[in-house]
């Protein structure tokens, strides 16, 4: 009995603290809303009207509605993260139809049309391509590809995908053999003594060699599980993981250092070309 009104009293001091939030930004966003119209009709910061005004409050307003999710998750920053979503979609789609699908595919198996009505750049000297009709085969993994869609028969799909990732895997693994693998072997066969054209001792590129042979080995003394990883094994094993791990905090480190310059360029844009409070 004693414990519906400790409910109730819950509810209502939960409700008022949603409500207290829930003006306070109402009263901070009516603020902002009316420095920007001062800002706009003294005309410290450009007017969101005409094609060029206009683009940069887009921008603007939805670069805050990103920046928003610092806050939480919220129906503005859900906007603004689906309207990108789908603009990204359909101007990929757009773009690979006529960067693709139309001179790939269809200017293949109808070059006299294709170049006639849609893309004049495909005549040599003013006459168009002979048929070649080879493209069948990937206009028929195409179809294949979008049974997907059907609820009957999207087995049949299967079939173009497996070609797909067969074909991707096989290249993508040439590829990393001759660019990777190949690479990091010649990029460790080093000089442990380098001199220069002058004949005198580099002892800064020697070392460079020195910690890349001692980096190498240890990283690999760690991968290998066929020995118990004690004694000296074990201490080299153990240089490996700290070789490990500065290589992938480095790795990490630039990555967020090239987050930050996105960010920071964010906030040059809104600091710069919309609110003009700050100089270049």
């Amino acid at each position: 009995m004693g414990a519906a009104p400790a409910s109730g009293s819950n509810g209502a001091t939960g409700g008022g603290s949603v409500n207290r939030k829930a003006i306070l930004w109402a009263v901070l966003m009516g603020a902002g809303g009316l420095w920007l119209v001062w800002r706009v009709a003294t005309g410290a910061m450009p007017a969101p009207w005409g094609l060029e005004g206009l683009g940069l409050w887009v921008a603007a307003l939805l670069t805050l509605a990103v920046f928003s999710f610092l806050l939480g998750d919220n129906p503005v920053y859900k906007f603004a993260e689906h309207l990108f979503v789908g603009v990204s979609a359909a101007y990929w789609m757009v773009t690979n139809i006529w960067a693709v699908l139309v001179p790939n595919l269809f200017g293949k198996l109808f070059p006299e049309w294709i170049s006639t009505h849609l893309l004049p750049g495909l005549r040599e000297n003013g006459r168009a391509p002979e048929t070649d009709w080879f493209y069948l085969v990937p206009a028929v993994f195409g179809i294949l590809l979008l049974w997907r869609l059907s609820p009957k028969w999207p087995w049949m799909s299967r079939w173009a995908l497996a070609f797909i990732i067969g074909i991707t895997a096989g290249l993508r693994a040439i590829g990393f053999v001759a660019s990777d693998f190949i690479g990091q072997i010649h990029g460790t066969i080093v000089s442990l003594a380098v001199w220069s054209d002058t004949g005198s001792f580099l002892p800064g590129a020697s070392f460079n060699g020195l910690i890349t042979l001692v980096g190498v080995l240890a990283g690999l003394c760690y991968f290998y599980f066929s020995k118990e990883q004690t004694g000296l094994f074990g201490r080299v094993s153990r240089l490996g993981v700290w070789t490990l791990m500065i290589t992938f905090g480095a790795g990490f480190g630039y990555t967020v250092m090239g987050r930050v310059a996105l960010l920071v360029g964010r906030l040059q844009f809104l600091l710069i070309d919309w609110l003009r409070i700050a100089s270049p």
